[in-house]
Order: C-alpha cells, then sequence, then structure tokens
C-alpha cells in the first residue's frame, strides 16, 4: 500500500515535540542555574570546568525555581506520552523499517554519506527515504531521549527509585548524564535544522506529508 513519506502520526508527534523540547530545555536550565556546579556539595567534579557558571538568561524559562519545576515536569509528561504515541505508531505500522537503523543495511551508507558531505568523496545513491547516516542520527536521538528520561526520573525520585538512581552511579552522576544529555541532544537538533535549511522539500514533507510512493 501506498504511504505518504511522513504520515499524520509521525507529522503530528513530530510538531508536538518541537516546542516542547525547546521550553524543557529552557526550564531545565532555570532549574540548573538554581545549583549551577556538578558533583557532591564540598567534592565537585574538577573535570568539570564550568562550576559556577551559569546560562545566559535569555536560554532560560520558568523565571525562578519553582516554576521551572512545575514547567519542565508538566512538559515531561507531555513528552513521554508522546514519544510513546510516536514508538507505539513506529512499531505497529511498520514504519521502523523505514526509520531505524539497520547496521547491516545502513552502516556502510552511513560511512560513505558522511564522506560525501565532508566531498572526500561522491554522495551515494539514498537508500530509500532515508540515507544511513540520517538514520543513525534519528535512532540516536530516541537512545538519547530515553536516557534523559530515565535520568531524569532518577534524579526526580532519588530515594523511591533508588535501583534505577544507583543504575547511573547515583544522583550526582544521573544529574551529569541528564546535563549531558540534553547538550547532545541540542547538538543534533542544531545538525538537523542545519541538514533541513540545505535540504528544504524535508520541511515541506513534515507539513504536508510529501509524496506518495
Amino acid at each position: 500500500m501506498a504511504r505518504s513519506e511522513q504520515p499524520g502520526s509521525i507529522r503530528l508527534t513530530h510538531w508536538i515535540m518541537v516546542p516542547s523540547l525547546v521550553l524543557m530545555a529552557a526550564s531545565g536550565l532555570q532549574i540548573y542555574t538554581a545549583y549551577p556546579f556538578l558533583g557532591p556539595r564540598g567534592a565537585l567534579y574538577r573535570w568539570f570546568p564550568f562550576q559556577g557558571a551559569t546560562p545566559p538568561e535569555w536560554l532560560r524559562f520558568g523565571n525562578w525555581l519553582a516554576g521551572a519545576r512545575h514547567v519542565h515536569f508538566a512538559l515531561a509528561w507531555l513528552l513521554i506520552g508522546n514519544a510513546l504515541l510516536y514508538l507505539a505508531y513506529v512499531v505497529l505500522s511498520g514504519e521502523w523499517r523505514r526509520r531505524i537503523f539497520m547496521p547491516a543495511r545502513d552502516a556502510r551508507n552511513a560511512v560513505l554519506t558522511a564522506l560525501g558531505y565532508l566531498r572526500i568523496r561522491p554522495m551515494p545513491q539514498q537508500p530509500g527515504l532515508y540515507n544511513g547516516l540520517q538514520r543513525a542520527a534519528y535512532t540516536s536521538a530516541i537512545f538519547l531521549g530515553a536516557v534523559e528520561i530515565l535520568s531524569g526520573l532518577a534524579i526526580w525520585k532519588p530515594v523511591q527509585w533508588w535501583w534505577l538512581t544507583a543504575c547511573f552511579g547515583g544522583y550526582d552522576a544521573a544529574r551529569v548524564v541528564h546535563l549531558f544529555g540534553l547538550v547532545a541532544l541540542s547538538v543534533f537538533a542544531i545538525g538537523h535544522v542545519t541538514m533541513v535549511a540545505a535540504h528544504p522539500r524535508t520541511f515541506l514533507a513534515m507539513v504536508t506529508g510529501g509524496k506518495r510512493g
């Protein structure tokens, strides 16, 4: 059966995710600003060079700690529900075959595509909806999102869910993972927006659904 490049469920969850992630990141930075240090009190991590440095105000949302926490947790449940809806659709509809990175199929194409973007060799033919590098990036984003959710839960309930916190190496280590996961997702978002700007047809497909095939 012919299927749109970007089915309606994919587009819906994508456009819910975009503003929610931006506000989640901004409110998270406001929470971080309340204690902008990494490591336990009195024994800060020496490897972290930005101890005490606060993000600029224009990057933060929530105005104060309690306000930012309210926004952060409210959006967290929205994002979790949205992510579960996305994953359920991708799995049940078979979309995962077009979107998820499979090393046997995509690894070589991902390397060749990266070399093509670097102008080291010609760009290889794109196998289907996405090339191997795109599938690797999107699959990594799903993995990072899962890590962010789990590390966030570990920080939120470190006593009740002590076993989850312990999996991250303790409360302070879970906080590090959560912060660096935000940095990694931000890098992905910047790269994603850059590639969309270079290929505007992909943006139109995410709005209209694109061609069927």
